[in-house]
């Protein structure tokens, strides 16, 4: 059978797109399917216009440190509207860089919604189109709990575009998300409470960490309300929002803010058409190849469930490009050892084990763990402490896990993460001289062990 394209990619965000980029460098004839903006959640309602936001969060804690060192500053005036406009400009930018990225590489770019019509053919607007290969790159989207009132809420979606700083925010979830949305409107003047219905958030990162960043917050003045949840949301006639929680209480607000999750974004894309089959946390079901149940369709990124993040979603994407169209290039995408941040107010890096996976695994652990005020905070009357820890394998030497909160976190996890990935004993990170006077000489200078 003769095809209109040999891969159709359905969605054009950060998988999707790289994807699409060389499976035609390869020489592939490729079509992208996109119905609402180029670059996916990351580069429209994500990572980067979230990156900007803290960015223009953090220059207050720039203004506060800058009496210290002999800055004699006017009372600053912070403007929602001017810092939204710039950054929808950027993010225009970049659309601009995705369009160019895919037209420039010969991929035929159609703006609209695209459904399965089969195993090897894509409706967009009307119009049929055959492929050999289908993959679905669709990513995920916010979602918020049936209670009554959700629609009063937003989500990340809609926090990007407010037409005005909430003077009062209730922040809802327990996630990434919603600790750095907490972080974001306290950083910018909104009185801000994070709610969270279990005991402490951030599941799944380490338990020093989880419980530094806590302090850290606190002192700050982010009011932190744990094993606390909504039951409903009611509009006042001022506007103004009533959350009733669950414990009987009530809190007003301007806005409430639900980070409490993401679901795979499958809305009619007509899978029923198809062959293809979804796990039972309702993400399309692949194999180690991204292969769906369904031979000729493949799937990757935030829409799988594995590992969403943007630069996962990238390497699954050259994975499946090269897999494809230049079999000699193919290499698995490792899971293992992958650097993340998480830019709350101090900021978190981590790559590795856990203490608590660590010991999970089996390793006999050996943890060395560091506290301390940041050089720049000498000067100041600020009391904010960074947090470094090694999981280092007894055994081994093995460096298992590094973790750290604090100022430029992901900027010294990266470079670490290129040593675990090395497999990096505690040796090796004691013979490496430091970069003085830096925090992140702290990795290579701890010597004794905690616990």
């Amino acid at each position: 059978m003769a095809f209109n394209f040999d891969l159709f990619v359905i969605g054009a965000g950060s998988g999707g797109v790289r994807a699409a980029r060389f499976a035609a460098g390869f020489g592939a004839r490729v079509a992208v399917a996109e119905s609402r903006y180029l670059g996916g959640t990351c580069v429209n309602v994500g990572c980067v216009p979230k990156k900007l936001l803290v960015y223009g969060a953090h220059v207050a804690d720039e203004l506060e440190q800058a009496a210290g060192f002999g800055w004699t500053l006017e009372e600053g005036h912070f403007d929602w509207g001017t810092l939204i406009a710039n950054k929808n400009r950027e993010i225009e930018r970049l659309n601009g860089i995705y369009r160019n990225l895919l037209v420039n590489s010969g991929v035929t770019l159609l703006q609209g919604h695209a459904r399965l019509t089969g195993a090897n053919e894509v409706e967009v607007d009307g119009q049929r189109y055959t492929a050999e290969h289908i993959l679905i790159a669709t990513g995920g989207w916010p979602q918020v709990p049936d209670i009554p009132g959700k629609e009063l809420a937003i989500t990340s979606n809609e926090a990007f575009y407010l037409k005005d700083l909430p003077r009062r925010v209730l922040v809802v979830g327990g996630g990434y998300i919603a600790v750095e949305f907490a972080g974001i409107f306290q950083g910018l003047g909104a009185d801000t409470t994070l709610l969270y219905r279990g005991d402490l958030f951030l599941r799944g990162f380490d338990g020093s960490v989880r419980t530094h960043l806590k302090e850290e917050l606190e002192k700050r003045g982010l009011d932190l309300q744990f094993n606390a949840d909504i039951q409903r949301i009611d509009k006042l006639e001022d506007g103004r929002l009533k959350a009733t929680l669950k414990d009987g209480r009530e809190l007003v607000a301007d806005c409430v803010f639900y980070a409490t999750g993401r679901r795979p974004m499958l809305d009619n894309l007509g899978l029923e058409n198809t062959g293809v089959e979804l796990d039972a946390r309702g993400y399309i079901r692949v194999d180690e190849q991204y292969q769906t149940t369904a031979p000729s369709i493949l799937a990757i990124g935030d829409v799988i469930g594995r590992v969403q993040l943007t630069p996962v979603a990238l390497a699954e994407g050259m994975a499946v490009a090269r897999r494809l169209f230049k079999p000699e290039q193919y290499r698995p995408v490792d899971y293992q050892n992958i650097p993340t941040a998480v830019f709350s107010q101090p900021p978190i890096g981590t790559v590795g084990l856990t203490e608590e996976q660590a010991l999970e695994a089996g390793h006999k652990v050996q943890v060395f763990e560091s506290r301390f005020r940041a050089m720049k905070l000498t000067l100041t009357d600020i009391q904010e402490k960074t947090l470094m820890k090694l999981v280092v394998d007894a055994e081994t030497d093995k460096v298992l896990g590094c973790h750290m909160v604090g100022p430029d976190a992901g900027e010294i996890i990266q470079g670490l993460g290129i040593a675990l990935k090395a497999g990096a004993t505690k040796q090796q990170f004691d013979e490496t001289i430091g970069v003085h006077p830096t925090a992140a000489e702290e990795f290579v200078t701890m010597r004794t062990v905690t616990r």
